[in-house]
């Protein structure tokens, strides 16, 4: 293999670059050329390619998002633009694709490999942490600490005005993000999309906790929760959110004045964590020496801190199991 390709697709999460980076140098250190594909398949399609050295990718480390962007692409849901994207990276001479992403970029990468014939391995990288076949995803230890911190200011000000904050998190299917920050923050409450829970229970701990003397509350909050008997509806109207509704139910119950603060996108940005850049510069290098050893069809992942190859459909199928234990923990430890 003489010449492989490089793409970012679907939500960024910082570590993206850190993880071309280590892609594109460790190709050039096994005398492959690397060409990056920019916003994700819509470049495969539209054959939006750009070479890169080890210049191309010098200080990107600690870049946050991903230089070669991120775009939807209806036309590669198709065969037909598939077929198209194929014929692009043929006739650059692209012989195999890194795809850094999530599952819906996985999926993507394996009807291509499919269907056409090229050769594919995907690297996990989404903050929500819910692909299978890995324990970390890129850019999931970063949304974590940028979580924690904006638990820390918002409780100075919880604290001084006696208030009570619902905060929402992403994860709207998967709660691994909400449940790790709101542990490691001392959350009061954690509410999770794997775990139903009982609005009166909520609100019975944290009026216990009122009449006990405690003078603020942080309850975070995934996007996707549900409540027992009801499933409430993600709207992209910010004020029917589930968090509102949680807030209300809380302010109305308890002794406490509530306020919602929703984090959004802030969670996808900032520089990488040293935990974020480790894991992508080590997954990076091995979907590299993947494909070069014949691998197609894969994901690269870490598992019990080692780098383990495992087949994509595996990482697409498969539900990541949801840590009950560590869930259990958390609400001994938040009241």
């Amino acid at each position: 293999m003489k010449k492989i390709g490089v793409l970012t697709s679907g939500g960024d999460a910082p570590g993206m670059n850190a993880a071309v980076r280590a892609v594109v140098r460790k190709a050039i250190h096994a005398g492959v050329e690397v060409v990056g594909v920019n916003r994700g398949y819509a470049g495969v399609i539209e054959g939006d390619f750009v070479k890169l050295d080890k210049s191309s990718v010098s200080d990107i480390i600690d870049r946050g998002g991903t230089f070669l962007r991120s775009a939807r692409c209806d036309e590669f849901r198709t065969p037909e633009g598939r077929a198209k994207g194929a014929e692009q990276l043929r006739k650059e001479g692209i012989e195999g694709l890194i795809v850094i992403g999530g599952d819906g970029s996985f999926t993507g990468a394996t009807l291509l490999t499919n269907e056409t014939g090229i050769k594919t391995v995907g690297v996990p990288a989404t903050i929500d942490n819910d692909i299978a076949c890995t324990d970390d995803s890129i850019g999931y230890d970063t949304a974590m600490n940028t979580i924690i911190d904006a638990i820390t200011k918002i409780r100075d000000t919880a604290s001084s005005h006696e208030r009570a904050f619902v905060i929402e998190a992403m994860g709207r299917h998967a709660g691994f993000l909400t449940l790790s920050a709101g542990l490691a923050g001392g959350a009061e409450a954690i509410l999770v999309p794997e775990m139903k829970f009982n609005i009166d229970e909520v609100c019975n701990n944290i009026q216990a906790g009122y009449e006990a003397g405690k003078i603020h509350a942080i309850i975070l909050v995934a996007e996707g929760v549900e409540i027992e008997g009801q499933e409430f509806t993600t709207n992209r109207d910010v004020n029917q959110s589930n968090a509102f509704i949680i807030g209300k139910e809380i302010n109305d119950r308890t002794g406490f004045e509530t306020r919602v603060s929703i984090l959004g996108h802030i969670q996808r940005g900032g520089a990488p964590t040293g935990r974020d850049r480790l894991i992508a510069s080590r997954l990076g290098a091995a979907s590299v020496d993947a494909l070069l050893a014949g691998e197609t069809n894969k994901m690269v992942g870490i598992i019990h801190n080692k780098v383990e190859i495992s087949d994509i459909k595996d990482a697409i199928e498969g539900n990541k199991e949801f840590d009950e234990e560590l869930y259990q923990l958390a609400n001994i430890l938040s009241i």
